[in-house]
């Protein structure tokens, strides 16, 4: 996002990967913050709430674009308190850690502090797939379409992994799984076709 002290407090406080990072010591039984409001935000909050003392979901609008179900689950969570028309401006510690974000009314500008020794990112996500537009077939989101199952793609021999076909999960893990999966198809596939140059 670009904030001030973000660049300080980068890992040491603030994250985009609340499944990654939530367990980690600095965050438990501390006052937390998610930045969004969708489906992933919700997600990572309603998560963050098995270590945090509170998780506050910063929203920049004046409703959640989350799904219903995600909305009430996330607004009838004991653990979470939802701040619409909120959007953080500053991040501020002691140098190693965070300790608060200043945070701006996107309606009114009036700015104050809140204590919170964590941030997480959960603004959405953006495959890097516009080199591939026109070639492979992207869904509506910009994420290469696979047969389910498989990271193959509708272009023979050309396979996707990670990031780039995973609108779910969106971990390092899986990312390494499907690069697994892309290489094994990639080696059946020049089996299936090149049988006399493998």
């Amino acid at each position: 996002m670009n904030l001030p002290g973000e660049e300080t407090y980068w890992q040491a406080g603030i994250s985009a990967c609340a499944v990654c990072d939530g367990a980690v010591p600095i965050f438990r039984n501390k006052p937390l913050a998610v930045v969004g409001g969708g489906d992933s935000a919700a997600e990572e909050a309603v998560y963050l709430t098995k270590y945090a003392s509170h998780v506050f979901v910063l929203v920049r609008r004046d409703k959640l674009r989350a799904s219903k179900v995600m909305a009430n689950r996330l607004s009838s969570h004991p653990k979470v308190t939802i701040l619409y028309n909120t959007v953080p401006i500053e991040c501020k510690g002691d140098g190693k850690l965070l300790g608060s974000l200043v945070l701006q009314d996107t309606v009114t500008k009036e700015t104050r502090s809140m204590d919170v020794n964590g941030l997480f990112y959960a603004i959405g996500h953006v495959p890097a797939t516009s080199l591939f537009k026109d070639q492979l077939d992207l869904d509506e989101d910009g994420y290469i379409k696979t047969i389910p199952g498989s990271t193959v793609t509708n272009i023979p021999g050309v396979f996707a992994a990670g990031d780039v076909q995973d609108k779910r999960y969106r971990q390092a893990v899986t990312s390494a799984g499907t690069g697994c999966m892309a290489a094994l198809d990639s080696e059946r596939w020049l089996e299936e076709h090149y049988p006399d140059q493998h």
